[in-house]
């Protein structure tokens, strides 16, 4: 038997990704596929000795995102069994019950993700963080900014193990042409010494474009002056790593400026976010509502926006309760969320029942076409709370923003639009054309 196939565990899609687990212990490698599908979610293939390993993997090679792998197994006391994943560019994670500096030597001798002891009581827990970084990193764009290749290639050698997505430039200039073209980028990391543009210098140009919270840089050094690291930091830079690289050293200080970003972003996530809804609230509607209407004429392209009312909100929390006004508007926000998905539109809840859409791009015909889209979306959903149970429609005024026009003039002729679409019966679209 290759491997147990009630470990396995599909998803909705052809395209899951799979992780494999190599463990020889019963009681363990049940308690850690336990945990991978409350923590993590993803189907699993659980394999208990090397020679499963070897059925598991021949059977399809590609079918892997990730291993976690013990170090000792019965018939690969070496670890063979890492090699094995190793070689088949499988990414993966060590874990062994015993840990000293010949362990560790002998693990990080491999190309690894990382290495879990299992002598605690946490290792279950750090086992877990550390699968989730793992998958997370590969959406994390790194930029590595060094003259020489060889340490360039090396530490990008280093940062691809950890799953990271990792983009070289060989000095200051190109690193700042590719910060200008690729947003995605989120760390840099440079080194000092460099021709022309030293990394004080591009950190400091570096700060003049990006936030901090947006984007993060690390300077490194095999130098042996401490005050190189104070320069790096008083340039802009938010750590400092000296060469040679201790792999483990490297690999939490990367993780902990990575951490640091996502745990910037929730929080502004947060504060843009209505607290009910989950759609963008007022304050971020109008705080990127003007450049989206900017790039846009920069294109030589209109824009329009909608503003959305739910018909006789007052009479369905009049008559059944604010529980189920609460659920009119998740209904309403969640067909108006999959109604604009993916066309770059702005959509928000800009108070009580009343929702906003910009369209960046599209005319007023365009934009009247997607709303009324919307709007029979909306009339079709079917609320039911407990005993209640009520239909929703909603009324939608549309303007179009002109060449010299304001968002706030806009608005206001979009409000026009949306009352004379009550007035006229509601559960319609209204164009103003004043």
């Amino acid at each position: 038997m290759a491997y147990r196939s009630a470990d396995r565990r599909h998803g909705p899609g052809d395209g899951d990704l799979t992780i494999l687990v190599v463990e020889d212990s019963r009681t363990y490698s049940t308690a850690l596929c336990r945990r991978l599908r409350e923590d993590i979610g993803l189907p699993l293939v659980a394999c208990r000795s090397l020679n499963e390993l070897h059925e598991a993997v021949t059977d399809d090679r590609a079918a892997f995102t990730l291993a976690v792998v013990d170090l000792n197994l019965p018939d690969a006391p070496h670890g063979e069994a890492i090699d094995f994943a190793v070689q088949r560019g499988i990414p993966t994670i060590v874990h062994t019950a015993s840990f000293d500096m010949d362990t560790r030597n002998r693990i990080m001798e491999r190309d690894v993700i990382d290495y879990v002891p299992k002598d605690s009581e946490f290792a279950l827990d750090v086992l877990m963080g550390t699968v989730a970084r793992a998958l997370a990193n590969r959406r994390t764009r790194i930029l590595i900014v060094d003259d020489v290749m060889a340490t360039r290639k090396l530490l990008a050698r280093m940062l691809k193990v950890q799953q990271y997505d990792v983009v070289e430039a060989g000095s200051g200039a190109e690193a700042l042409s590719l910060l200008e073209r690729d947003q995605d980028i989120q760390l840099v990391v440079s080194d000092y010494h460099m021709p022309k543009m030293d990394g004080y210098e591009l950190t400091r140009r570096i700060r003049r474009q990006f936030r901090s919270d947006r984007l993060r840089v690390i300077g490194i050094s095999s130098s042996n002056d401490r005050m190189v690291s104070v320069g790096f930091l008083k340039a802009g830079a938010n750590d400092f790593i000296s060469m040679p690289f201790i792999p483990e050293e490297l690999q939490c200080r990367i993780a902990s400026n990575v951490e640091t970003l996502a745990q910037i972003a929730q929080l502004h996530n947060l504060a843009s976010r209505d607290s009910l809804t989950g759609l963008y609230n007022r304050r971020h509607f109008f705080e990127q509502a003007g450049p989206l209407i900017d790039r846009a004429r920069s294109k030589k392209r209109s824009s329009a926006v909608a503003i959305i009312d739910i018909d006789d909100f007052k009479r369905l929390n009049d008559n059944h309760g604010h529980d189920f006004g609460d659920q009119a508007l998740k209904s309403v926000a969640r067909c108006l969320a999959q109604s604009a998905e993916g066309g770059g539109h702005l959509l928000a809840r800009i108070g009580g029942e009343e929702f906003a859409i910009l369209f960046p791009g599209l005319d007023a015909k365009a934009a009247m076409r997607q709303s009324d889209h919307i709007r029979l979306d909306v009339s079709h959903e079917a609320l039911e709370l407990g005993e209640h149970k009520d239909g929703v429609t909603v009324s939608i005024g549309v303007a179009e923003i002109g060449e010299n026009g304001s968002l706030d003039e806009a608005l206001t002729a979009a409000d026009r639009a949306l009352y004379a679409a009550k007035r006229n019966g509601r559960n319609q679209v209204s164009l103003d054309t004043a």
